[in-house]
């Protein structure tokens, strides 16, 4: 059975991303904040060259164990990080690039990460897709049957 996710304010998003998306990153975060959203940063913190994996599981794991609301990862193509966060059993992880992708992943998917690729989308895109998904909710019905057959468990 999916695990339901709507957005709830009382717990901070998770984001995470390696050097590639350091800078969106930073920006999604005072993005967020301004907005009065709590965020917790599970890093990279400098520009140094970091293996994605390590980000990418930190998030996905305070999103499933129910730490963060809901998570945002980043990294050049963001497909490193979307298939990373996706090896979680209560994790989906859907790649971004567009805002109507963002939409959807929430509607159909029920999706829990958004994944943004920082070296393909703008920032503006990126802060649109983000308000996107947390703003978005889950259609459920067929949709739900079908996220229900996701899970390898």
């Amino acid at each position: 059975m999916y695990m339901s996710f709507v957005f709830d304010s009382s717990k901070p998003i998770a984001i995470g991303s390696d050097h590639a998306g350091l800078e969106y990153k930073a920006n999604l975060i005072g993005f967020l904040e301004a907005k009065g959203i709590a965020v917790k940063d599970y890093g990279t913190y400098t520009p140094d060259s970091v293996d994605y994996p390590d980000y990418a599981h930190a998030v996905a794991t305070a999103v499933e164990t129910g730490t963060a609301a809901c998570g945002i990862l980043l990294c050049g193509s963001a497909n490193g990080v979307a298939i990373t966060a996706n090896k979680h059993q209560q994790i989906r992880a859907g790649l971004c690039w567009q805002n109507d992708v963002a939409l959807l992943i929430r509607q159909h998917n029920n999706a829990n990460i958004i994944c943004i690729p920082a070296r393909f989308v703008s920032v503006h895109v990126a802060q649109q897709m983000v308000e996107t998904f947390i703003s978005t909710e889950f259609e459920g019905g067929r949709h739900a049957t079908r996220v229900n057959k996701i899970a390898c468990e």
